[in-house]
């Protein structure tokens, strides 16, 4: 999957420009300024930073990490994100040189987490957070199916998509659709004060990270 979101890089931005996701988006751009204001944040798999952009002009402080190269690199490009520090750092094992928080975002990533890793990346994500830390994550509905369909499931529940890129290559990448009761039952012992909200094409789920 590294390799195609370096290669989708270049054209990423394409997938918030459709008509059909703007009301959602103008709707969430407004919810994160309001959830992040005056928060130290760390962002998870930020990607080439859209989210980032909106986050980093109200929040105290704020840490973007990506495992890929390619899209930090048009992240780092993005207005308001002077104060930012970019990190390449794998979702899965956070180091403990980014410090702590008390606040998190990870957006249109926890779809990309296999069903049976999702704890193990949030309790890597809860480690890099002060207790009572707003968590945040946000993705797409099943309505993204309709131009993307699922191609494959595999046993542990996972489902794929087969992704064309503009150079003609074709990538098979896991994207799964957490029901809100799935999210829910993924926080369970380690989140409190849950609060989802969902659109037609997006999702967003905040919680408190347990102390």
């Amino acid at each position: 999957m590294r390799e195609y979101y370096a290669a989708r890089a270049p054209i990423y931005d394409e997938v918030y420009r459709r008509p059909e996701r703007q009301a959602d988006l103008d709707e969430l751009r407004r919810r994160v300024a309001e959830w992040f204001a005056d928060r130290s944040v760390l962002e998870v798999a930020c990607g080439t930073g859209y989210w980032t952009q909106f986050i980093a002009p109200v929040a105290s402080r704020m840490t973007a990490t990506d495992a890929v190269a390619e899209p930090l690199a048009f992240a780092r490009l993005r207005p308001g994100v002077q104060r930012v520090s970019f990190v390449q750092a794998d979702a899965y094992a956070l180091p403990q040189s980014l410090g702590s928080f008390d606040a998190a975002f990870a957006g249109l990533w926890i779809s990309h987490v296999p069903v049976e890793r999702r704890r193990e990346f949030l309790s890597g994500l809860h480690a890099r957070l002060a207790p009572g830390a707003r968590v945040v994550l946000l993705d797409n509905t099943e309505a993204q199916c309709e131009r993307l369909p699922i191609s494959e499931r595999d046993a542990a529940g996972n489902t794929y998509q087969m992704r064309p890129l503009p150079d003609g290559t074709t990538h098979r990448v896991l994207k799964n659709f957490p029901s809100e009761g799935e999210l829910r039952s993924m926080i369970d012992g380690i989140g409190t004060a849950a609060q989802y909200w969902r659109g037609a094409h997006f999702w967003a789920l905040r919680y408190a990270a347990a102390a």
